[in-house]
């Protein structure tokens, strides 16, 4: 096992290498990076500061900006009427002064001692912004994912126990809808009907705490979090309970039909001992191969329209005004992160697999 979690190890920074090449490489073919934007906001503000002059000067400014326009050429549309240096320079501050190929290796150089380097926008260094969004993202993953596996764990033994069964019918409904629903439609509902959209105001729209959360007593303070966190995490657990249900009905029931069971049965055993001795250990296997997945989304939820619909400023809306943006040291700062975690929860995953059932060696099957 040893040998097996040597190569593993070694193949993590090949395998993260890899992807951070592909993702810089799409980035750079993508239109609209960000000297185009940044020049498109100085195009913007000179537009609407030439229109707010009336008359002959106005004229004239506008007249002066076509002529640079027409002087200037450069590889960015946005540049037209813009002074080449100025434009260098902007080149400059971003870094897009020097080849991809060079900006790329300079940035693995710096992603080796967990440098990810400033946001292009926010003038706070990437590992700031991710510390200031990581308390809303790992308040909604952490009691979500908790939530959904309390319920569905259980929920999905109990339908494989009693399979065909009037409850089992009732509750695959329950499981259908969460299926079917995207968990920001139910975040929208309860936002209708709890949040003051049409029927009554209960809860709030706003952030984890309420104002003047600081001046609270403790008891005062963890109510006010858990009444800010009521309805995302209710819309999260909705929208993400069905998977793991059926997950762990189907794998129990795999599990109940071998011969082993049987075996169990005929020696006298109870259908609890059956269930928990023998059947729970070999059906979460499959439910151990989740982990990863669930610890990712413990610390770094991507719940972006969750976050958006109640006003959370957590990692996924980080993430996704950083794309937007072309904010690069955030996007692959973060990619760099998340990509090294989740590889490295991949091999926790396996190591589980084998602490759970020793007789499952990935190191024989290799070989």
């Amino acid at each position: 096992m040893l040998a097996y979690i040597v190569r593993r190890l070694l193949l993590i920074p090949v395998t993260l290498f890899g992807i951070m090449v592909v993702n810089f490489a799409f980035a750079q073919l993508a239109p609209g990076g960000p000297v185009e934007q940044m020049l498109a906001r100085v195009q913007g503000t000179a537009v609407e500061a030439t229109s707010r002059i009336s008359g002959a000067g106005g004229q004239e400014v506008g007249a002066r900006a076509a002529a640079a326009g027409d002087s200037t050429t450069s590889r960015y549309r946005g540049a037209q009427g813009l002074d080449p240096a100025f434009v260098a320079e902007i080149e400059r501050q971003f870094g897009f002064d020097k080849p991809a190929h060079e900006r790329f290796f300079q940035m693995m150089r710096n992603y080796l001692t967990f440098d990810f380097g400033e946001s292009f926008y926010r003038n706070e260094s990437v590992v700031a912004l991710v510390l200031e969004k990581l308390p809303v993202s790992i308040s909604l993953g952490l009691w979500s994912t908790l939530i959904i596996y309390l319920v569905s764990i259980p929920l999905g033994i109990t339908k494989a126990v009693r399979d065909g069964s009037g409850f089992d019918v009732a509750t695959s409904w329950a499981v259908i809808i969460g299926y079917a629903v995207p968990g920001f439609l139910f975040a929208i509902f309860l936002v209708v009907l709890f949040a003051g959209g049409s029927f009554v105001s209960w809860f709030p729209l706003r952030g984890l705490t309420s104002v003047g959360w600081e001046q609270m007593s403790w008891p005062a303070r963890i109510v006010d979090y858990f009444w800010h966190l009521a309805l995302p995490v209710t819309a999260l657990v909705i929208g993400g309970f069905a998977g793991l249900t059926m997950l762990t009905k189907n794998s129990f029931l795999e599990e109940i039909n071998k011969q082993y069971v049987v075996t169990a049965r005929a020696k006298g055993l109870n259908q609890r001992q059956v269930l928990y001795g023998h059947v729970f250990r070999n059906a979460m296997l499959l439910i151990v191969a989740g982990f990863p997945s669930a610890l990712v989304g413990i610390l770094f939820t991507g719940s972006v329209l969750i976050e958006v619909i109640f006003s959370l400023d957590g990692i996924g809306l980080l993430g996704f005004e950083a794309v937007v943006n072309r904010d690069y040291p955030v996007m692959f700062g973060t990619l760099y992160a998340f990509a090294l975690i989740g590889l490295v929860l991949n091999l926790v995953s396996d190591l589980t697999y084998h602490i759970v059932d020793p007789r499952i060696d990935f190191e024989a099957r290799e070989a």
